[in-house]
């Protein structure tokens, strides 16, 4: 059973000036929710990135060049999910504009380490156990690479599948809104309000087709992660799984460098405004630069960037067809040591950039203590089933969070 709202909050006040996950807490009404009684999200309280509206609270997005007036109307989202009972208790903090330059969480497992970005406020506030459900945003890694350095699950849907009215957005081909939580079962139940037309059934009473990618023509492992990814093929394959390991370094390397290229463009035409404002000067140094290379993109190249996504999405698809599950790292390792970067998000780009479903799933611990685990990926439109075969295989692998 999931936590209630009150519970939440108070919570929420009582251990929160030693993470920081909030920017705004609001108490919530002592009447209980009666829409969607029989849901098992009535009465939840859950948290909301600080780039999606709530109604009655500011949407700051990090940065103090934005306005503090509360917003009049709930994202969709937010919206979907009162109307199945669950109760947003307040704002979680964000880089800013869910970009790069970290807020002030700290990492609940060690406070000395980034809980990663940009959805860093919600990730952390599910880690501490405040709240069970929180939503955040991903545009490169924002939602795998801080669930993996917190621990908790996260979950970044199909592209386009969450509607995003009353998200701050940025990246209009690549921002997409997912959400996190302590097990894929309160996962599954995120999903069914916000994906409801899906296929709720999921995975094959079969054993699932797996592609393991460790993906390190783009970035170096560290031995935790490394670890992390063969111990979950190899119990896997050991449970029934079909195992295949291509080679598709030359194709991560070209989606790769799109996906920058992408991201720098939209941002820099979605920041334009303030850029070129009276409220330019409270923009940090990196955002100004990144703004600065992304206007630098023609519209030529823009147009050749997506032409060549699409075509190397097709050839994924089709190369992929046969695979239920794709098993890749989460992040290079546990979380960096030190507060002035969020860590890397290398390995969460070329799904970001594919648009394809992906959950991280906790499996253990590096030798400090600090959570690791695993990234699993299903091709479009496959969410519940990627959901199911979490939950199903995850919990034979003994994975606790599977549950």
């Amino acid at each position: 059973m999931m936590q209630g709202a009150r519970d939440a909050w108070l919570l929420s006040k009582d251990q929160d000036a030693a993470i920081q996950a909030w920017t705004w807490l609001a108490e919530p009404a002592d009447t209980p929710a009666t829409a969607g009684s029989r849901n098992a999200l009535a009465g939840v309280g859950f948290g909301v990135k600080d780039v999606i509206d709530v109604a009655g609270m500011p949407t700051r997005s990090g940065s103090p060049a934005t306005s503090p007036e509360p917003a009049r109307w709930d994202a969709s989202c937010v919206a979907q999910l009162r109307a199945a009972g669950a109760i947003p208790i307040g704002k979680t903090v964000t880089a800013e504009f869910a970009y790069a330059t970290p807020g002030p969480t700290r990492n609940p497992n060690n406070a000395l380490h980034t809980p990663g970005g940009s959805s860093s406020g919600s990730a952390a506030a599910v880690a501490a156990g405040m709240v069970d459900i929180a939503l955040g945003t991903q545009t490169g890694g924002s939602m795998i690479r801080p669930a993996a350095f917190c621990g908790v699950v996260g979950f970044k849907p199909t592209f386009g599948r969450v509607h995003r009215q009353g998200m701050s957005v940025l990246c209009d081909s690549l921002d997409t809104i997912g959400w996190f939580s302590r097990t894929v079962s309160q996962s599954r139940e995120v999903a069914s309000v916000l994906l409801p037309h899906a296929d709720p059934d999921g995975a094959s009473t079969r054993a699932p087709r797996i592609a393991m990618l460790a993906c390190e023509a783009i970035g170096t492992l560290e031995p935790a992660s490394r670890q992390a990814l063969h111990h979950c093929a190899m119990r896997l394959r050991d449970q029934g799984a079909e195992l295949i390991t291509p080679d598709v370094d030359a194709d991560l390397k070209s989606l790769l460098h799109l996906h920058t290229q992408i991201m720098h463009a939209e941002l820099a035409r979605g920041l334009l405004p303030l850029a070129r404002g009276s409220q330019a000067g409270l923009l940090s140094p990196a955002l100004r630069d990144a703004i600065k290379l992304g206007l630098e993109i023609s519209y030529a190249d823009y147009v050749q960037c997506q032409q060549a996504r699409d075509r190397l999405s097709q050839d994924w698809l089709s190369r992929f067809g046969e695979i239920d599950i794709i098993i890749s790292p989460s992040a290079p390792g546990p979380a960096p040591k030190g507060l002035q970067s969020t860590g890397s998000s290398v390995f969460n780009r070329v799904w970001s950039l594919l648009g394809w479903p992906a959950l991280h799933l906790p499996t253990g611990q590096a030798d400090n203590g600090l959570p690791v685990g695993v990234q699993w990926v299903a091709r479009p439109d496959q969410d519940h089933a990627l959901l199911a075969w979490a939950a199903d295989w995850g919990a034979a692998m003994g994975t606790a969070t599977a549950r």
